[in-house]
């Protein structure tokens, strides 16, 4: 699999005015352990930027929490003045040691999020700010409206939603457009199964974190690690091809500190997978997910 162009993926349009390649970058894995302080190899989270932009990503999916803020200040450092790349963070969980996220929805934390994430960032407007969690302490119609607030004052121009059901994003949009949803999915997590086919019908982008995951797919025997021999594939690669197969609605951001590893994912794309073998995972995965 030597081809290595992120535009194998095919694109979609947030909002309708904002064209992306639709393998993206998330950039949560160029910190450190935990999603805590900086990298244990500065170089090498440097390289998987420069990286992926030379590798044909457009897409980069960050947040304010991710370090905190290491993540979006390595972006910031390589990547600016980000032409042609639309760089999506998010806000509204806090920090307060490795592995630990705390959601805070109060409208002043919100704006903060946005303010310092521009100033981080060395931007004038986000393209894609996304709340990050619905704070359940907050009323949501607080956390939604000084969200549409700062979209009016032009610091944001799109915004999306994450781990959120049909119901809120339908909440939601009475205060702005939701151009994209973000929630964990994979072949063995089908949770958000209703949540994508609600994004694909109203043309919102549907972003899955944890996309490669495998888990008991991953095992020799099944249709994944078959597919994955006989096609000379990763079975993380037979994932992704299975991720962007399974909705033209679909923005994988499979994440790394590794260039090579970006690499292989990257080469995901160009895995075009026939009917049999698509249906043939779809089914393990469910069968898995129904088990789990």
């Amino acid at each position: 699999m030597a081809n290595t162009d992120a535009a194998q993926s095919g694109s979609f349009t947030l909002g309708g005015d904002l064209p992306v390649t639709r393998l993206g970058f998330g950039a949560m894995r160029i910190t450190g352990s935990g999603i805590w302080g900086p990298p244990a190899d500065p170089d090498a989270a440097r390289a998987t930027l420069r990286r992926a932009v030379e590798l044909g990503i457009d897409f980069i999916d960050t947040a304010d929490s991710y370090g905190p803020f290491v993540s979006e200040d390595l972006i910031a450092e390589v990547l600016a003045p980000y032409k042609g790349l639309v760089i999506a963070t998010k806000g509204g969980l806090t920090r307060h040691g490795p592995n630990i996220w705390k959601p805070v929805g109060r409208p002043e934390y919100l704006r903060q999020c946005v303010l310092m994430s521009l100033r981080r960032l060395g931007i004038e407007r986000i393209d894609l700010w996304q709340l990050h969690r619905v704070d359940p302490l907050v009323p949501a119609e607080d956390q939604f409206g000084e969200i549409a607030r700062m979209q009016a004052e032009g610091l944001i121009r799109h915004v999306g939603l994450s781990e959120v059901d049909v119901p809120t994003i339908e909440a939601a949009g009475r205060h702005f457009p939701v151009v994209s949803v973000q929630n964990r999915f994979n072949l063995v997590d089908r949770k958000s199964e209703d949540v994508l086919e609600h994004c694909a019908a109203h043309g919102i982008g549907f972003i899955p974190w944890a996309p490669l995951a495998g888990g008991s797919l991953a095992r020799e025997g099944s249709a994944l690690t078959e597919i994955a021999g006989r096609r000379g594939a990763s079975p993380g690669q037979v994932a992704l091809a299975w991720m962007l197969r399974r909705s033209p609605a679909m923005l994988p951001i499979p994440g790394t500190g590794s260039p090579s590893h970006l690499e292989e994912n990257v080469a995901g794309a160009a895995l075009a997978l026939d009917d049999e073998e698509a249906s043939a995972l779809d089914a393990q995965g469910r069968a898995a997910w129904q088990a789990a």
